[in-house]
């Protein structure tokens, strides 16, 4: 089987491409901007022709797209995420490889949702920002293309090779940071949110399992839990050893800076979100501390469809992404 792999050295794309790789019955190439992709391609100022061509010599049977941008403007959004996905569409509408298209979406497009509940794919998408709109305009892009595809909308991505910008990733830095400097306490904000995690890992296998499936239309992957950032907070502090005390902060968030969501201002998702940091006197505090992504208090997934449709269930735990993520930023100790 043919795949041509757009984003393939993004935080997704790189873990996409190794389950691939993985598969003796795949034959992968990688389209991207940088210089270790098999062939160089900007989607968001390349043209369609310029793409039907390639897609015309490579002829793939399955194209993957992990690339976007979750960091910007709302004009630098839409051109990562909508524009470049129009490029894509059209490409392969004049194409002659009648390839799948498999595209990765996110939670944000969905927008806010009532505690407790499960999200499923039949909800009325109301994204609360730019990123999650951009986001949604490819998905409708991809439904309306007419072509053999499924979006992925996958939500908070957690594991090795987390952004260091991301809620997770600013929680290992700040205690790495706690550690090394010997401080007893360890200050934080902004922890009361609800995020669905979802390991990378496991993300490259719904990636996989969808390449190879017949499955249309959009199918949420996620854990099916949501857990707040303070309890994650501790998983962490324990996976580390950090024997301080854990103290949140009380008021109200700081103000908006990046975004969660995918991740990941590249255009590969390399990011999945970012905080600012706030500092304290005598301690760290780390600034998982609002949602620019537009999905309040609250997020979780329902993964049933994709259990149904895909074969695919979550494997690992949020503990063991977490152990993970702290492996990376005790490296840096």
């Amino acid at each position: 089987m043919r795949v041509l792999l757009i984003g393939a050295n993004g935080y997704l794309g790189r873990f996409v491409a190794d389950r691939l790789l993985a598969d003796p019955a795949v034959q992968l190439t990688a389209l991207g901007r940088g210089d270790d992709a098999d062939v160089r391609f900007d989607l968001a100022s390349g043209s369609p022709g310029a793409l039907t061509r390639f897609l015309d010599a490579v002829h793939p049977g399955v194209v993957i797209n992990c690339a976007g941008a979750t960091r910007g403007g709302a004009r630098e959004l839409t051109r990562h995420n909508t524009v470049a996905v129009a490029t894509v569409c059209e490409a392969l509408r004049r194409s002659g490889c009648g390839a799948r298209l498999v595209q990765i979406g996110c939670g944000a497009e969905y927008g806010p949702s009532q505690p407790g509940s499960s999200t499923a794919e039949d909800a009325v998408p109301r994204p609360g920002g730019p990123y999650g709109v951009s986001k949604l305009a490819a998905t409708e892009l991809v439904l309306g293309s007419g072509l053999d595809a499924v979006v992925l909308r996958v939500f908070s991505p957690a594991g090795p090779g987390t952004p260091a910008g991301s809620p997770l990733g600013r929680l290992a830095e700040a205690m790495r940071r706690a550690m090394q400097s010997g401080d007893g306490e360890l200050k934080l904000t902004g922890l009361g949110a609800q995020r669905d995690f979802v390991d990378v890992r496991d993300v490259a296998r719904a990636v996989h399992a969808a390449s190879l499936s017949a499955a249309q239309g959009v199918i949420n992957i996620g854990s099916g839990r949501a857990v707040r950032l303070r309890d994650a907070a501790a998983v962490l502090a324990r996976v580390a050893g950090y024997g301080g005390a854990l103290h949140e902060l009380d008021g109200p968030p700081a103000p908006l800076r990046a975004t969660i969501g995918h991740p990941r201002g590249d255009s590969d998702h390399t990011a999945h979100g970012a905080h600012g940091a706030h500092g304290t006197h005598g301690a760290h505090a780390a600034a998982p501390v609002a949602y620019p992504d537009g999905c309040g208090s609250w997020q979780q997934a329902d993964v049933r469809t994709a259990r149904d449709r895909l074969g695919w269930r979550p494997r690992i735990n949020l503990e063991e992404s977490l152990g993970d993520i702290w492996m990376e930023a005790a490296c840096r100790i």
